[in-house]
């Protein structure tokens, strides 16, 4: 974006002293760790605040903010009882803030959100007390000793076995292992919009209801197998190969005693939907859309469990081998986040990356209805799209 301008960028610490502590950090938090710089947009601010204004009540807020979200403002540093992990070293180092214009219109971002962070960060614009107490403990999530693994786990790769010829385009650690570089990624491929109306989706859930299989179907799972199929074969992945889909799901109520109130650590595990390529050009609509149903059901308490054993044997990542990740945002609520100068217009990542699909909200003139957003290069964009328009 050429007409951005930078106003301002600090580091802003916690307002006072916060207790030096070590925080552990779960399997499902060190199967994927990677660096995401994310952007929040506003309308500009009403007349009675100036940038200034707003940049300064902003700054204020994080400081306040970071007593409390202490693990924000601290650093992964290698554990003190396990060299082999990483944990959060507390330490009140900060965070990086930056304040900038544009004149660019928001439909030309893609979108991502912490919603409790943010949630909290506009209250105390606000001056208001926080809405959420954050609950960083992890060892709810902690793995067994010694480890079961009951379930075959699919949805992840041993993190030394990897296939470096993936599709999947992401920038892992082993496992979040001490000592190892972590790197951002910038991508080479443009980052397209191709947009889904009312019309389109209601039209997908009532074909797929039509063969008479299945007795219901979400928004999210007939849009996923619809995307699932169409990127899988635009790509040109051979027939024979398995195409894994991830999406990741909230495991906060899956699991038994379910995670406290205000849990601010991960707890997204990746749900799967797997078949070759041959399947998904030749099977219905409806096996498509049972195979994303499955991979929500199957996670209950166990199969969690399981698989955060399975990431302590194994060291492992999420699936690698002809994978793609699919994230639905929409339903993160950022149109309820009222900040002092008015509520969030859209939360996005700076970088949409390669391996990753995102849901976005709405349409021209709020007409409803969703925005696939991802990175293919321009002869797989063209038939990914005709593939997604197609009955």
């Amino acid at each position: 974006m050429e007409d951005v301008k930078l106003m301002e960028k600090v580091l802003i610490v916690p307002e006072k002293p916060t207790k030096r502590r070590r925080i552990f950090l779960s399997n499902i938090d060190l199967s994927l760790v990677v660096y995401i710089d994310s952007v929040t947009f506003f309308d500009p601010p009403p007349n009675q605040m100036t940038f200034s204004e707003v940049c300064h009540t902003l700054k204020r807020a994080v400081s306040e903010l970071l007593v409390t979200y202490d693990f924000l403002a601290g650093r992964l540093v290698p554990a003190l009882e396990e060299t082999h992990r990483l944990e959060i070293d507390c330490n009140g180092a900060g965070a990086v803030v930056a304040a900038a214009t544009t004149e660019s219109k928001l439909s030309q971002f893609d979108g991502i959100a912490a919603s409790d962070v943010e949630a909290n960060m506009a209250a105390l614009t606000r001056g208001e007390d926080l809405a959420i107490i954050p609950n960083p403990d992890r060892t709810i999530f902690k793995a067994r000793n010694p480890p079961k693994i009951s379930h075959p786990h699919y949805e992840y790769s041993r993190g030394i076995d990897a296939d470096h010829s993936i599709d999947a385009d992401y920038s892992f650690t082993v496992r979040g292992t001490s000592g190892t570089t972590i790197e951002q990624v910038t991508p080479q491929k443009q980052t397209h919009l191709i947009y889904l109306s009312p019309q389109q989706i209601a039209s997908l859930k009532k074909a797929v209801l039509m063969e008479g299989k299945l007795e219901n179907c979400t928004t999210f799972q007939v849009v996923a197998a619809k995307i699932w199929k169409a990127r899988s074969i635009a790509v040109e992945t051979a027939e024979e190969r398995i195409s894994t889909m991830l999406f990741p799901v909230d495991a906060r109520k899956r699991v038994v005693p379910q995670a406290p109130p205000g849990f601010s650590g991960n707890a997204l595990i990746p749900g799967f939907a797997r078949a070759s390529v041959r399947e998904l050009k030749e099977k219905d609509k409806s096996y498509l859309v049972k195979k994303v149903q499955e991979g929500l059901e199957r996670l209950d308490d166990e199969y969690v469990r399981s698989g955060i054993d399975w990431l302590e044997v194994n060291r492992g990542v999420p699936c690698r081998e002809g994978s793609f990740s699919l994230v639905a945002w929409w339903r993160l609520g950022l149109e309820e986040k009222e900040f002092a100068w008015g509520r969030v217009k859209c939360a996005t990542p700076i970088i949409v990356r390669p391996g990753l699909v995102i849901l976005l909200p709405g349409g021209p003139k709020g007409e409803g209805g969703l925005n696939i957003c991802l990175q293919l290069p321009e002869d797989q964009i063209k038939e990914f799209r005709r593939l997604m328009m197609e009955d």
